[in-house]
């Protein structure tokens, strides 16, 4: 179903440097009959959780907000703070190039960002929905062993629910959210049910035109859906699983890009808080080097530990002994 576009507003939480203001028509992801007829075919002694989510689906409406760029957005800024990932921006900017000043929606292929713990895989993927004005879901398949976790379980189980698919869609406002799957290549089986199984529906155009959830049994429309999946190593991933989706290695940022990495988290890190206001917008170049030793992931814990020490020593600037990396390892050692 579609309707005249309209414009959002961005969200108070996206940087305005990096957004073109998104432009919105709207997507059926369900069919209000198909609820109906689940509703009313529901027996007397059936889940009332069930009962009660056809409710909430018939009561919220099928459609929502499908989303993109009115134009091309500045990824200038981005390309500046995640340098390690200009690859996988250029396919995104050829990508968006396409459907953006057209009618056409937003299309983005799967996409897998592989690379070592820490270097700011799941990080991009947040900015690229930021960037894109839509929704962000994520699920970590490193602690989870249940297959049902994307597509729900039964309404026969006990303690069953939808999965994370049918949460962003039914309960968030965008046909088109970006979903990351984190670590799957972590994911484990329990020998029953395979934790990527929906995925292979799910990343194929045509197939996700009508993706059952397992717990309400409703068709829904996620074909929209941008896939953002990260991991450490492939030999574990399923090779239908590889084949659809474009596999970017990300490298480890060298010490320019390091230094970059570390003025953006500085950056954001101030522009968050009130007190951020009496430091200065450039961290000091002593302090930036030394925290670009680290990976993407310390930098923030190493970053805001920083600020609180140049506080405590009288200062509104962050030196290079206000970096604490012992604090940080042994944070790291605990429990192992």
């Amino acid at each position: 179903m579609e309707n005249a576009l309209v414009t959002l507003s961005p969200s108070a939480s996206t940087p305005p440097e990096h957004l073109a203001m998104p432009i919105a028509g709207f997507k059926e992801v369900y069919r209000l009959s198909d609820v109906e007829n689940a509703l009313i075919d529901l027996p007397s002694t059936a889940n009332e959780g069930l009962r009660s989510t056809y409710e909430k689906m018939l009561k919220a409406g099928g459609t929502r907000f499908s989303v993109k760029p009115a134009h091309m957005p500045d990824m200038s800024s981005l390309y500046h703070e995640l340098p390690n990932f200009e690859e996988v921006l250029d396919d995104i900017r050829k990508q968006l190039s396409l459907c953006i000043e057209t009618d056409d929606p937003l299309e983005l292929s799967p996409m897998l960002l592989l690379g070592d713990p820490g270097i700011g895989k799941t990080h991009f993927a947040k900015r690229l929905s930021q960037i894109l004005g839509t929704g962000y879901g994520f699920v970590s398949m490193s602690s989870l062993t249940a297959g049902w976790i994307l597509s729900g379980s039964s309404s026969q189980w006990k303690n069953a629910k939808p999965g994370k698919v049918f949460e962003q869609l039914v309960h968030g406002t965008y046909a088109n959210p970006l979903m990351v799957v984190d670590e799957i290549d972590k994911a484990a089986s329990d020998g029953q049910y395979d934790p990527l199984g929906a995925l292979y529906s799910l990343l194929e155009h045509d197939t996700a035109k009508e993706f059952t959830d397992e717990y309400a049994e409703v068709a829904l429309d996620t074909s929209d859906m941008i896939w953002v999946a990260t991991a450490n190593r492939l030999h574990s991933i399923p090779e239908p699983i590889l084949n659809r989706m474009n596999v970017y290695h990300i490298p480890a940022p060298d010490h320019t890009a390091a230094c970059a990495i570390a003025q953006s988290i500085y950056a954001d890190i101030r522009g968050s808080h009130t007190w951020g206001e009496k430091f200065p917008e450039e961290m000091g170049d002593g302090a930036k080097h030394k925290v670009a030793e680290s990976s993407p992931r310390e930098m923030r814990r190493l970053i805001l530990n920083a600020f609180g020490n140049a506080k405590i020593a009288g200062r509104n600037e962050m030196l290079p002994e206000d970096i604490e990396f012992e604090r940080s390892s042994k944070k790291q050692r605990i429990g192992f």
